[in-house]
């Protein structure tokens, strides 16, 4: 066997070992690291479901949650629109004063500067 067979193949035994050494690994950690259920799996449905039953999910967790979100009772639809419309008015107000306050918008154009005392004379001014 030449030197060079003998470091490939030492070099595919080490990494076969290190493939080896992780999968323990990864077996170890999902036993005792809690990846699987804290509780087990959810038995068969033996009956029918209810009608609502595809609003909760039931991951096998001690407590299943709703899927939505109860946020309706939390807030009502005047405070809501309140709330809307204090956040629109202010916005607005915030244009307004950019507005407002652009003096660049009042003068589109730059103004001209001619000699002669601005053509005070030729545009008809007093001498």
């Amino acid at each position: 066997m030449s030197a060079n067979s003998l470091s490939v193949s030492r070099a595919f035994t080490g990494l076969i070992r290190r493939a080896g050494a992780q999968s323990q690994l990864a077996a170890a950690s999902r036993v005792r690291g809690g990846a699987g259920l804290p509780v087990g799996a959810a038995p068969a449905p033996s009956a029918p479901l209810d009608e609502n039953e595809e609003l909760i999910w039931d991951d096998g967790s001690p407590t299943p949650e709703p899927c939505l979100d109860d946020v309706a009772p939390m807030v009502g639809k005047y405070e809501g629109l309140a709330m809307l419309s204090a956040g629109l008015g202010f916005f607005t107000f915030v244009g307004y004063l950019a507005k407002w306050n652009d003096k660049a918008s009042r003068i589109p154009w730059t103004p001209r500067e001619y000699p002669y005392d601005n053509l005070r004379v030729e545009l008809g001014g007093e001498p």
